[in-house]
């Protein structure tokens, strides 16, 4: 069947590339009837999730969230469970898709891969490219379209559930009132600014201010480092791999690199139409030209219906027998070079081949896989030779003291730092290795060199302290200002609190808004009709306004709310009026109902899924997510 969707194809990529168009890597292979291997991450009703595909996942997330590494063990296994969670719920529904018959055309597959830009040159598939893609990132054809046709089948299922959402009139039209409802609210508001007007902050206030905080307004604690570091990406420029080493580490690995064998063949694809016999007569006719002498690649671009091949001649490329479907394939892998075939016939029509070359099985050519050989290489010697100037370090911490005569040993020069504190600085972040090693008592303290110090898998490092800065006072003039601010936002906020509570008090006592705000130093703002959208409002104070109960006639309802500036505003909400769904464009009422009803299918799509999940039996392999170096 999936030779069929090759055989409809009329035409540096990393995974990256795969990934961004939704490649399941992590389902390649999967068998639902899997099982019995002690070496799994999880057991779904039988199937087996592994631990490399739990390890892959958690890698890609490592790679796009670098700092998770830093991470003490329990929140990197907590990292692991969510992940591993996702992956049971995805196998859940995989399994239920399977269990329920569900079917995705051949046709579906196609189109979706076809229209894959990845695996197309100039806007169109092109067949070569599909299979130099997929051959790049180790993905067999059959295995790929299998895995699309499972994201297509898991699509549809979504959008089946979610289709069944339904928003009924009596429902929307609830919505509708909420959300086009308004309030009629009075507004007074106590500016922090304005309070602080008139305030005076004398020299004693600010001498006691300072007196009585005294872990205020304190330095940090900086120390002036010196180090010596391992770098993987430095040691990585001194490699140079021979081209006798290369050739060496080829015939030493070629078995990796055994492929089938390949044929090049040419083909002429009449179609059926409304006349099979008249093609089967027409592909005869073609055949006999060929075989008198006529050029195959002219009769190609001429006569193929093949719109892939045809203006190639009809090359089919290079091709094992995996790749060809049927007959065709059986007839091309019986041929000797130079000979002819046909009529064949397909699904499509009749076709007429000539094979050009015979590709013998046996390993890829040297060229084709020198760049990953170079790589591999380059990696291998890099980590090797990264490994062994760590080793160098180490031992010479037990011969030297002196971080220059450590550096002579090692051919590594001492670098300098200042500033670095407790959060860190550079040129190491807010690395937690660095900062512990460099504020170990006996090295901040005592005088004494680091170990060497791991920061990550490319990094590693030794410490010594050459200066000590401790943690002191700032003078008093240094932070006078400072202490003026926050003494006068203090009492400010003092005279605030008392004019809300002023203010509250009177409106309690059943006072008018308007001159109670006043009386209390604020002024009111007319009455005004505000909607839950209104972006010019305060976020916190518009909540605090829909989320007052309504009114009782003759008797508002107040509230205060706390502003962003230290300020508050005190409201007084009068009046509650219901949205009117008919004053809203049919066109955005029917796009909200739409969207209110996809966000409920959203809703009842992972309520179905947690419905398997609590259905099916489900064994956790919790002592393999506990081990804290089993990813690394």
């Amino acid at each position: 069947m999936l030779q069929k969707i090759r055989e409809k194809f009329t035409g540096g990529r990393a995974i990256a590339v795969l990934l961004l168009i939704g490649i399941p890597f992590m389902f390649v292979g999967f068998n639902p009837g899997s099982g019995g291997s002690s070496s799994y991450a999880a057991r779904v009703d039988g199937s087996d999730i592994g631990i490399n595909q739990l390890e892959n996942v958690y890698r890609q997330q490592l790679e796009q969230n670098p700092s998770w590494a830093q991470l003490p063990n329990e929140f990197q296994v907590q990292i692991r469970q969510r992940i591993l969670d996702s992956l049971i719920r995805e196998r859940l529904v995989e399994l239920y898709l399977i269990e329920s018959g569900h079917q995705i055309s051949d046709q579906l597959v196609t189109d979706k891969i076809q229209s894959v830009p990845a695996f197309q040159v100039d806007g169109v598939f092109d067949k070569e490219t599909y299979y130099s893609v997929l051959a790049q990132n180790g993905l067999d054809a059959s295995q790929f379209e299998e895995s699309q046709r499972r994201t297509l089948r898991e699509d549809q299922l979504r959008r089946a559930i979610g289709a069944t959402a339904v928003i009924t009139p009596a429902e929307y039209r609830r919505y509708l009132n909420l959300i086009a409802e308004q309030r009629l609210v009075s507004f007074a508001r106590f500016d922090i600014n304005s309070a602080k007007e008139g305030i005076a902050v004398t020299d004693a206030m600010v001498a006691t201010f300072y007196d009585d905080n005294d872990t205020m307004f304190l330095t940090s604690e900086t120390v002036d480092i010196e180090f010596i570091e391992v770098r993987r990406d430095a040691v990585a420029v001194t490699i140079d791999i021979s081209e006798q080493a290369l050739q060496d580490y080829y015939l030493d690995t070629q078995s990796r690199y055994l492929q089938d064998e390949q044929r090049r063949a040419r083909h002429i694809l009449i179609l059926f139409d409304d006349d099979e016999e008249a093609a089967e007569v027409m592909a005869s006719d073609l055949l006999a030209r060929a075989q008198a002498g006529e050029s195959f690649a002219e009769l190609a671009q001429e006569y193929s219906k093949d719109g892939g091949t045809a203006a190639a001649g009809g090359d089919l490329g290079a091709l094992t027998l995996t790749q060809l479907p049927g007959e065709l394939g059986g007839a091309i892998f019986a041929l000797s070079e130079g000979e002819f075939d046909g009529p064949i016939r397909s699904d499509f029509g009749f076709h007429i081949v000539r094979l050009d070359e015979i590709l013998e099985q046996g390993p890829l050519p040297l060229e084709q896989v020198r760049g990953e050989l170079l790589t591999e290489l380059r990696e291998g010697q890099t980590e090797d030779a990264f490994r062994e100037l760590e080793r160098q370090l180490s031992d010479a911490l037990f011969d030297y003291a002196d971080m220059q005569a450590i550096s002579a040993a090692v051919g590594l020069e001492v670098q300098t730092a200042t500033g670095f504190s407790r959060s860190g600085g550079e040129p190491f972040g807010n690395n937690q290795a660095a900062i512990d090693a460099v504020f170990d008592a006996r090295v901040i303290a005592d005088g004494e060199v680091s170990e060497v110090i791991e920061l990550d898998a490319n990094r590693s490092v030794i410490f010594n302290v050459a200066q000590h800065h401790a943690a002191a006072r700032q003078p008093l003039e240094d932070v006078r200002d400072q202490i003026v601010e926050s003494i006068g936002t203090q009492q400010a906020r003092s005279i605030v609190s008392d004019r809300v509570g002023q203010l509250m008090q009177a409106l309690d006592a059943g006072e008018l808004f308007a001159p109670a705000a006043a009386a209390a130093g604020a002024i009111a703002s007319v009455p005004q009709l505000i909607g839950r959208q209104d972006a010019d409002l305060d976020q916190a104070v518009s909540f605090q306004v829909f989320m007052a109960s309504k009114p009782a006639q003759n008797a508002p309802v107040t509230g205060r709310v706390s502003n962003a500036d230290g300020g508050v505003t005190v409201f007084s909400l009068e009046a509650v009026l219901p949205g009117r769904p008919q004053t809203i464009p049919q066109a955005e009422r029917d796009a909200g109902k739409l969207n209110l009803a996809q966000q409920s299918g959203g809703g009842d799509y992972t309520a179905f899924v947690q419905s398997l999940y609590h259905q099916a039996n489900i064994i956790i392999n919790q002592d393999l997510l506990a081990v804290s170096d089993l990813l690394q």
